[in-house]
């Protein structure tokens, strides 16, 4: 079984010590934790919720276009947000975000804190078919 480090500047920096991503045999990608971090400045991009989602979400993309994926190569996410009242604006950004791409399968989990007080977090599998 082959191992792949990833790491791209089309998303950002770890903020730990942990890799942006890791391939298996230039199949299956598994993210780390994504959060919403403006990859020029390093800090999260607004306290709006939708704003912290849709960036997170962009900061995935970042690494999916890294391996000349998109979003339909998403199998699942894992979401952790830190107030579950929000589940209903997470699900209008997840429609307007993926208008034109297929839902991958997802959960969401409430925790009391995340990194730099982010609103959310969200690890990301995908498969390459290139």
């Amino acid at each position: 079984m082959g191992r792949e480090i990833i790491e791209t500047n089309n998303a950002p920096k770890a903020i730990g010590v942990y890799s942006q991503a890791v391939n298996v045999d230039k199949k299956i990608t598994f993210t780390s934790g994504q959060i919403p971090i403006d990859i020029k400045t390093g800090d999260l991009v607004s306290n709006d919720f939708i704003i912290q989602v849709n960036q997170t979400l962009k900061n995935i993309e970042g690494i999916l276009s890294c391996r000349n994926c998109n979003l339909n190569n998403l199998i699942k996410l894992t979401i952790y947000i830190t107030d579950l009242d929000n589940f209903d604006k997470l699900n209008q950004a997840f429609l307007d975000f993926f208008s034109d791409y297929e839902y991958p399968a997802r959960s969401v989990i409430e925790v009391s804190k995340l990194p730099k007080n982010s609103q959310i977090e969200i690890e990301a599998i995908f498969y390459e078919d290139n």
